[in-house]
């Protein structure tokens, strides 16, 4: 049986990734371990085996890349989640 494929609704083209970043959910908080599975210019979709908060900062460095990025949650599944990215780079 054949499912209907169904509509992409991502504004931006979403890349495979795969790789650690440092979450940071506060002042004074140690940043934390996530793995990207894949980002676009808008989001991405994450994976961490503890809870996250709804809003954060995301940190990724490596390969010629630093970024930071501030977060909000829009999906979660298990220890999957979308987020959307609230503000241009940091």
């Amino acid at each position: 049986m054949l499912r209907p494929k169904l509509k992409e609704r991502r504004k931006t083209p979403r890349h495979a990734i795969n790789r650690v970043a440092q979450f940071h959910t506060g002042p004074g908080a140690l940043p934390r371990s996530c793995m990207i599975t894949d980002i676009s210019d808008s989001g991405a979709r994450l994976y961490c085996d503890s809870t996250m908060p709804d809003t954060f900062l995301l940190s990724l460095s490596g390969d010629g890349i630093d970024t930071r990025r501030e977060c909000r949650v829009v999906w979660r599944l298990g220890g999957e989640l979308g987020v959307e990215f609230v503000r241009p780079q940091l």
